[in-house]
């Protein structure tokens, strides 16, 4: 399995798949580098995408892995792979969120991550922040 930075010609790949970022958007964030996609035999199989909450922390906004490929150690992979290279800029701390509902906070925390604090927005679950220092 194979992780690089994305390429203008994945952007077909992530939009069928991303519907939490507009179309757009995900054209700044590739030019950007702040895509990965995930490949295995040259086919894509998945991506992670990141920002900087308050424009200075990096923040891992999602990963998404084809389901027939999940549950093989991907996601864990493309985490430590992104953490690395946030340390390798200088970065001490990274953050991410999950809703209360879902099992990727397990996911999160079986890496490392503390619960840092939560918030609730109207009509959606409690979305848990966890963050891990590097």
């Amino acid at each position: 399995m194979e992780i690089e930075f994305a390429r203008e010609s994945d952007y077909t790949y992530i939009i069928e798949r991303d519907k939490h970022i507009s179309e757009t958007l995900v054209r700044v964030k590739i030019r950007e580098g702040e895509i990965f996609i995930l490949r295995e035999s040259n086919k894509e199989i998945g991506w992670m995408r990141f920002g900087y909450f308050w424009d200075n922390t990096p923040f891992m906004n999602m990963i998404w892995i084809d389901e027939e490929y999940r549950g093989q150690g991907i996601g864990k992979k493309v985490v430590l792979f992104w953490e690395d290279l946030m340390r390798q800029r200088g970065f001490k701390v990274v953050m991410t969120s999950t809703q209360s509902n879902e099992d990727a906070q397990h996911f999160y925390r079986k890496l490392e991550y503390k619960d840092t604090g939560c918030l609730l927005q109207e009509n959606d679950p409690l979305e848990v922040i966890l963050t891990k220092k590097l």
